[in-house]
């Protein structure tokens, strides 16, 4: 992990040299009370003049505005070059420079992959409910070339001795893959403690992406650097961001 600036994260992964990415934290912005400081989400509550100038400061560090995506913890993933307004989807990918994709968290895992070259950038808001339902294998598909060819990365994302769930979570996962129970411990009776790292890298395994980096933050622990939903209910949203160089 490398902290370039008192709000930003650049991963550490061997992405080509054209591929860039990074993800915000919670520092650096002008929100205040439980958004402070650096909320990204303009549907939390958020005065949307302080929305405004978050995503502004933001701007600073990019080559152009993000694509956000107006997310549903769904399997929908959208191609950069021909999305329109903020389009309903949960991931997206690009296969040319100019688009910024980016995916909102605070708790969620954000995926990044790309081409080893060079040629393609996507990215997942990956919860439980769109692990589940195959977000990850959706964006792996629409990269558009073999999923061995491309490396992934893990963001900030709660890590499993916060992440308590019930049974119909353990059993979404555990249904049409049983080795999946080796990433949820047991908790209170009737409840697991889910590993949404575990639950992702395993799925771009099946996929077919072996190379994965990442996954080493608790959004829910380290409340001066991120949002957490569930350790905080009324709270604001990071970005996790990836695009091609020109």
């Amino acid at each position: 992990m490398h902290l370039v600036a008192p709000r930003t994260i650049v991963p550490e992964w061997p992405a080509p040299p054209r591929v860039r990415a990074l993800a915000t934290t919670r520092q650096g912005g002008v929100s205040r009370g439980p958004y402070a400081s650096l909320n990204l989400g303009d549907h939390v509550g958020d005065d949307p003049a302080h929305v405004a100038r978050n995503r502004a400061l933001l701007g600073r560090e990019l080559p152009r505005a993000p694509l956000w995506l107006a997310q549903e913890h769904g399997v929908a993933v959208v191609e950069a070059e021909t999305a329109r307004g903020v389009p309903v989807a949960d991931a997206a990918v690009a296969h040319a420079p100019g688009f910024v994709l980016a995916a909102l968290t605070a708790d969620c895992l954000p995926v990044l992959l790309a081409s080893r070259d060079g040629d393609a950038v996507g990215i997942a808001h990956a919860g439980w409910r769109g692990l589940a339902a195959g977000v990850v294998e959706a964006t792996v598909a629409k990269m558009r070339c073999e999923p061995g060819a491309l490396v992934a990365w893990l963001g900030p994302a709660i890590g499993p001795a916060w992440f308590e769930v019930g049974d119909e979570v353990r059993d979404a996962f555990t249904a049409d893959d049983r080795s999946a129970a080796a990433a949820f411990a047991p908790g209170r009776p009737g409840k697991w403690h889910a590993d949404l790292y575990a639950l992702a890298r395993r799925r771009l395994a099946r996929a077919g992406v072996s190379e994965v980096h990442g996954g080493r933050w608790c959004t829910f622990t380290d409340h001066e650097r991120f949002f957490s939903y569930r350790r905080d209910g009324r709270t604001g949203r990071m970005a996790t961001l990836v695009w091609l160089e020109g």
